[in-house]
């Protein structure tokens, strides 16, 4: 583990060498821990001149910190009265002869960087603009086993909950049924906040749950992921509730069904994000529901469960190998519920089998 967080760390600082920076401030909580191997609370990592430290507010407790610290990356932290980790680092950074620093701006707030600049008025502040994001983006073997991991526990949640009884309970206690199970399975938690949305509410992206009780003919869709060691995965799936379905809702299911199929046979290496999104889009555009499509068909899972690439009509780029995505396309009509399907998957070659199904619950339209 020590030598993965300690090749990483080698491509950012050799990235930022070649940008003309003697050292590097990350700070956004992810990035720690992608770089770290954890994130306590606060911490920001240095890649100085002559050490890397991660800098720690406060002195240590007992409280458990998540993920495997890189056990050669020396830790320091700081007293009562030294204040922001990251101004502590800049400090440091110049004690260690640094001329320039290279700092997150997009994490960074205004009034931190004016600290930073006032503390240390002799280092050259630059952009490290999205290079641990980057970095991120296509995922090693144990990565993938930890998102694969996670998927397994979704799966697992969402199983045992279509077998339960869902006539009458309500969507805020069926949403938190399932972050309970999730963690019962292993998780750490869910990855993001968990959907539950019936009858009029199904289909929305995102739908945060009420107190509308599951009636008979509804459509349910649900939404969620688990987190495991840090790592997030999603799925999403539509059903009918108590009795066959109505011809509306097979023939909506269908459409979109097909759509994030096509979605799902685009995802290979070298396949643009933006073709991704028009294939998946297109079979329900043809249908006439271009107006009741979302912003986005998908989007890249790790560390956090929206990350790059983006699958959307404007994105640039093309996908690699080994960048696990979603594909997530869903039909929200109002006044009457819709349809959303919603898989995590990892790009593979052809030669590889082609995209690899992390999250393998049934899409068969079932009436529980």
């Amino acid at each position: 583990m020590s030598e993965m967080h300690a090749n990483r760390r080698t491509r950012l600082r050799e990235q930022h060498s070649a940008a003309g920076h003697a050292a590097a401030l990350v700070s956004r909580p992810a990035n720690v821990r992608y770089l770290a191997g954890t994130a306590p609370h606060g911490a920001v990592l240095l890649l100085g001149r002559t050490e890397d430290l991660l800098v720690c507010p406060g002195p240590p407790d007992d409280r458990p910190t998540e993920g495997r610290p890189d056990e050669a990356l020396r830790v320091q932290y700081l007293t009562a009265g030294q204040g922001d980790p990251a101004v502590a680092a800049a400090d440091l950074a110049a004690a260690q002869g640094a001329d320039s620093l290279a700092v997150e701006e997009h994490h960074l707030t205004v009034a931190r960087h004016r600290e930073i600049r006032s503390v240390a008025p002799r280092l050259r502040i630059a952009d490290l603009g999205g290079a641990v994001e980057q970095q991120r983006v296509v995922k090693d073997e144990e990565e993938i086993s930890c998102l694969r991991i996670g998927a397994e526990i979704a799966d697992q949640a969402l199983g045992e909950l279509l077998e339960s009884i869902l006539v009458g309970r309500t969507e805020r206690h069926l949403a938190l049924e399932l972050e309970r199970r999730l963690v019962d399975h292993g998780a750490e938690g869910p990855a993001f906040p968990t959907s539950v949305a019936t009858g009029p509410n199904s289909g929305r992206r995102a739908h945060r749950p009420t107190d509308r009780r599951v009636e008979e003919g509804d459509f349910l869709s649900v939404c969620l992921g688990a987190t495991y060691r840090g790592y997030r995965c999603e799925i999403g799936r539509t059903f009918v509730i108590g009795t066959s379905p109505a011809d509306w809702q097979i023939e909506l299911y269908d459409l979109v069904f097909a759509a994030q199929r096509a979605g799902r046979e685009a995802l290979a290496p070298g396949a643009a994000c933006r073709d991704v999104d028009r294939l998946t889009r297109q079979v329900l555009d043809t249908a006439g529901y271009a107006g009741a499509l979302p912003s986005l068909t998908g989007h890249g899972v790790g560390l956090e469960i929206d990350e790059d690439p983006q699958l959307a009509p404007a994105a640039m780029g093309k996908l690699d190998a080994c960048v696990p995505v979603t594909v997530e396309p869903g039909v929200h009509l109002p006044g009457r519920g819709g349809v959303r399907i919603d898989d995590t998957l990892v790009v593979r070659p052809e030669a590889d089998g082609g995209p690899e199904l992390l999250t393998i619950t049934t899409k068969e339209l079932l009436a529980l």
